[in-house]
């Protein structure tokens, strides 16, 4: 925001969306443009009118990236802080460690939740760049639009809805025997008809031994629009099928971080996967009840089988499913000093689990209001609640034989001020409530003396600045966090009955969390645009035995800087850096152990594009830098999950 796109960007977001418009020189610079998001499929609004952080990264933008995957494009972006143990990538918002993160973050695309009711992490791999249109990132609570999980922030990943004829074929291969194919189109029936597809295949052997995976996804989608109404159905299906390599101690880390570990038990070889296979389903129908006035509804379904054999020789056949019902009301009202906006609506789900001994089901509904009202054309105030209650059906061979029911409750509310003196000025203030519930397999796994762990609840604090210029764009905000009953898996807590692992789920001592951010973006020149990110966190204890020590895996100061550079018409640069500061390993809440060791990834891409064509070479880790991706503490002796070295991608794409 704030900024205006090189002659390149505009030819990239021109080829993403179908079209070539005619590009030429201008004498003058416009000044700033709001841009329109959609707050995960409930209003329209622009991120410089609502009273939170919001980051959108659009089309143009991901593709002058040049990265290849959501992880690399995201790593960076919004202090977000990404963990990998080389299975699957998690995301932390506003200080959270890896272990906590995938249920303190919550992940959206076009609205749906990707979270799941047990604590595996959303499959983010099925979503291939190729079908991303914008991400939408919000930072901070929402507990009141967005309910459960939406604790550290909110990602939404907005897909493609053309509406012209066209698509784009695309081969990449690289570092490490990868080859992937994309292929995406749409075809126009008719005026009001239209047809999507999109599939992906993505094979290699990855960094380390014994990694290799496979990923494949389709997805297909009919929409119908016209002035009052909309309706879309789509089908989707992901199949992914890994090798799992195994922890590394110290000594096998400072080795060789790409040695697969330990996975022979005597003279047995563990040939250690997981295999993922999810179909999911879902549709929605909007009516336009009048000029004010918008209703409609989502039905999603999602059903996940997962098998695999651990690192401990452990085999698993899991399945878990989530019927979700989702309607809503949606209304802008015209008054004297701008639109009064409302949205409510209900969100109705039902999940079910079964994993190793254990069959569980869980069900939620709540509700939710919120208005955004102005009180003159440039202040306004927000203010919204919502009420949930959820039911937890747990069976458990050893902890519950004979079943049990959990019944729990939990509410949020919102109060945000936003005040716009300017078209350049923005300044917010807010305040947001936040909860999650336990997951299913959380709830199943707690000492014998806990039938069932407590909501965790929490409530976040913060003030922004924005400033936007011509050829520059700021923003300033600062937050805080406050956790109370936290639910953690605790390594030291009673083991529960018949548990096959020591440690145990439990709801954990208060915690606080302060953050400071600063994201500035230059047009330096019409060829040349830098940013800066500085993102700054504080996250302790408050009560209980680590009162005053630090939470784990949460690293202080982290940042990002890039540079984007168009050389000529065609051809395009860029680089990137991004730093994560010193941090304790994941577990170390007492902070026994040393901290791990700060490290910066230096990314570069080239990107070439004339006409239809479009050709891109991404370097990740181009100085091959040893990390620390992922790890747990033991008073035995800690497990590290290296992150990837330097890799290389060429991609070439097509558009028709």
């Amino acid at each position: 925001m704030g900024t205006q796109p090189s002659k390149i960007a505009l030819l990239l977001g021109a080829c993403l969306a179908g079209s070539f418009p005619a590009l030429a020189e201008s004498s003058g610079t416009p000044g700033p443009v709001d841009e329109t998001i959609t707050v995960i499929g409930r209003t329209e609004n622009t991120p410089i009118n609502i009273a939170a952080n919001v980051n959108v990264i659009d089309a143009a933008a991901i593709e002058l990236s040049g990265a290849t995957n959501l992880t690399e494009l995201l790593r960076g972006q919004s202090g977000i802080q990404v963990s990998d143990s080389n299975s699957g990538a998690v995301f932390a918002m506003r200080g959270f460690g890896a272990s906590q993160a995938v249920n303190n973050t919550l992940i959206l695309i076009d609205g749906r939740r990707l979270n799941n009711i047990d604590t595996a992490a959303p499959s983010i791999s099925a979503i291939g760049l190729n079908q991303v249109e914008r991400i939408e990132i919000l930072s901070g609570s929402a507990g009141v639009l967005y309910g459960d999980q939406a604790v550290g922030g909110v990602i939404n990943i907005i897909t493609k809805a053309p509406k012209d004829n066209g698509g784009s074929l695309q081969l990449s291969g690289g570092s490490f025997d990868t080859f992937e194919a994309k292929a995406e189109g749409s075809v126009a029936i008719n005026d009001n008809w239209r047809l999507y597809g999109a599939a992906n295949h993505l094979k290699s052997d990855n960094y380390r031994d014994h990694n290799a995976s496979e990923t494949s996804s389709v997805l297909g989608r009919l929409q119908y629009d016209d002035e009052v109404q909309q309706f879309f159905a789509e089908v989707s299906h992901y199949d992914n099928h890994r090798e799992l390599a195994a922890a590394l101690n110290d000594d096998q880390l400072k080795e060789n971080p790409r040695q697969m570990g330990d996975l022979k038990r005597g003279d047995l070889f563990i040939d250690a996967y997981l295999h993922e296979m999810t179909t999911a389903a879902r549709t929605g129908y909007q009516h336009q009840l009048n000029e004010a006035w918008a209703l409609g509804a989502d039905l999603n379904y999602s059903d996940t089988l997962t098998t695999g054999l651990s690192t401990w020789n452990t085999s698993r056949r899991d399945t878990r499913s989530l019927l979700e019902f989702k309607p809503k009301a949606v209304a802008n009202i015209k008054t004297d000093n701008g639109e009064l906006k409302l949205v409510t609506g209900l969100d109705l789900s039902r999940g079910e689990a079964t994993f190793s001994n254990r069959s569980n089901v869980q069900k939620l509904a709540s509700a939710y209001l919120q208005a955004t009202v102005p009180l003159t054309e440039s202040f306004s105030y927000v203010v919204g609640g919502r009420y949930a209650e959820v039911t937890d059906e747990l069976v458990d061979a050893s902890a519950y034989p004979n079943g049990i029911d959990l019944d729990q409750d939990a509410h949020a509310f919102e109060l945000g001020l936003n005040y716009r003196p300017s078209q350049q000025h923005r300044f917010y203030l807010r305040a947001d409530d936040n909860f999650r519930f336990a997951k299913v397999d959380e709830q199943a796994y707690t000492p014998a003396s806990i039938q069932g762990l407590k909501p965790q609840t929490g409530r976040s604090y913060e003030a922004g600045w924005d400033l936007l210029l011509e050829r520059n764009s700021l923003r300033l905000s600062a937050y805080r966090l406050d956790l109370e009953d936290e639910i953690v898996f605790d390594p030291s807590a009673e083991t529960p009955v018949g548990g096959s692992f020591p440690g145990a789920n439990v709801n954990a001592d208060a915690s606080r969390r302060y953050g400071v951010s600063a994201d500035w973006d230059w047009q330096a020149t019409q060829d040349l645009l830098l940013g800066l990110e500085y993102n700054y966190i504080d996250a302790e204890f408050t009560e209980g035995l680590n009162e005053g020590k630090a939470l784990s895996w949460v690293a202080k100061n982290t940042g990002r800087g890039y540079v984007s550079y168009d050389v000529y018409e065609h051809l395009q640069l860029f680089a990137e850096a991004v730093y994560t500061g010193e941090r304790y390993i994941e577990g170390d809440n007492a902070n026994l152990g040393d901290k791990l060791d700060a490290y910066t990834l230096a990314n570069i891409a080239i990107n070439y594009s004339r006409d239809a064509w479009l050709a891109s070479l991404r370097v990740d880790n181009l100085l091959d830098k040893e990390y620390v991706s992922s790890g747990y503490f033991s008073i035995y002796g800690n497990g590290y999950y290296p992150g990837s070295g330097r890799a290389l991608r060429l991609t070439a794409s097509y558009r028709f």
